[in-house]
């Protein structure tokens, strides 16, 4: 496909010079569909995102009521952007059925952009005007350890983190990159994805070090970074969206609950009514990716349709050793 159609950030053509040394002294390869990737302080990206990541890195000047929503590529990421402004809206006295709601106008990865993908995609000193009104809503696909080395090291922003099964983490992205590539999401392409997903070369990977980050984060400090599971958020999601209430400051009210105002927000929120929308049938994101891509099934445990049992006994026995002794468990 022409290579102006693809995400901006998998295109390798604003790479300043730079950057450009340092991606000579890093570790690089090519990934299943060709492009370059190259791995920095531990994780996997693609040119043109490392260049957003610097960027960031450089630039970011966090204030303290900040909100950066993190997660995974592909592991509730949507779903959990749209919760947290039909959350927050509700101090602006924009009720979930308001015809005027922003969730009904824009898709929420355009409300709440990425730091390393959007923000700083092309300089370290953006104009952050739309962001002016506290608080700023952020979100990013970076570990925790490389947002948190400069950038944050002494704000008390919050980070929600969400996680989700592995195994159907990586079925989203198989069919999420065949969407974007225009490609049949044939067993050939999943298997490619299955093994960079195992050796831990793929896109913001290794996934088990993605996790971990964010897991030890919330053990040192609750206050600061909520891991969420997007398990317990389907399971249980008027528990867990009060649980987000209560730590991003804005908890219901007993007349809120009584009134249904937390029902009328997961409705709002849901896959599908989220993917009715027509914004999100018919839009397109500033990274060239249709705004329909981002809603499939929302499904738990899809990956049993596609996976054989040796690829999950695979994927298992990686959590098993990569996970081992640090409480967390899938």
């Amino acid at each position: 496909m022409d290579p102006k159609e693809l995400p901006s950030n998998v295109r390798d053509d604003e790479i300043s010079e730079e950057t450009k040394k340092l991606i000579s002294s890093l570790p690089s390869r090519i990934d299943y569909q060709g492009n370059k990737i190259c791995k920095y302080q531990g994780c996997w990206y693609f040119y043109n995102t490392l260049q957003g990541v610097l960027n960031f890195q450089r630039g970011f000047q966090p204030q303290d009521t900040d909100i950066i929503l993190a997660s995974y590529p592909k592991s509730g990421t949507t779903w959990l952007k749209a919760l947290t402004v039909a959350l927050l809206e509700r101090s602006k006295k924009h009720s979930s059925d308001d015809a005027d709601h922003p969730l009904l106008y824009d898709n929420p990865h355009g409300i709440i952009p990425f730091l390393e993908i959007d923000v700083y995609s092309e300089s370290s000193s953006p104009n952050l005007a739309k962001f002016s009104a506290p608080p700023r809503l952020f979100s990013t696909h970076m570990p925790l350890h490389t947002i948190h080395r400069e950038a944050l090291k002494h704000s008390p922003c919050k980070i929600v983190y969400v996680c989700r099964n592995v195994k159907d983490t990586l079925i989203s992205c198989w069919f999420y990159s065949s969407a974007i590539y225009k490609i049949e999401p044939t067993r050939s392409v999943l298997e490619s994805r299955f093994e960079e997903f195992c050796n831990g070369t793929n896109y913001f990977g290794p996934f088990w070090e993605h996790i971990l980050s964010y897991w030890r984060g919330s053990l040192e400090d609750p206050n600061y970074v909520l891991f969420m599971r997007y398990e317990e958020m389907k399971a249980e999601p008027r528990d867990q969206i009060k649980r987000l209430a209560v730590f991003l400051g804005c908890p219901f009210t007993k007349q809120e609950e009584d009134s249904g105002s937390l029902d009328k927000i997961l409705d709002l929120c849901s896959l599908r009514n989220l993917r009715s929308l027509e914004v999100n049938k018919t839009g397109q994101s500033i990274n060239n990716v249709e705004h329909s891509f981002f809603f499939r099934k929302g499904e738990v445990g899809d990956s049993k349709n596609y996976l054989t049992p040796e690829m999950e006994n695979k994927i298992d026995m990686i959590i098993q050793e990569k996970l081992q002794g640090c409480g967390l468990k899938f």
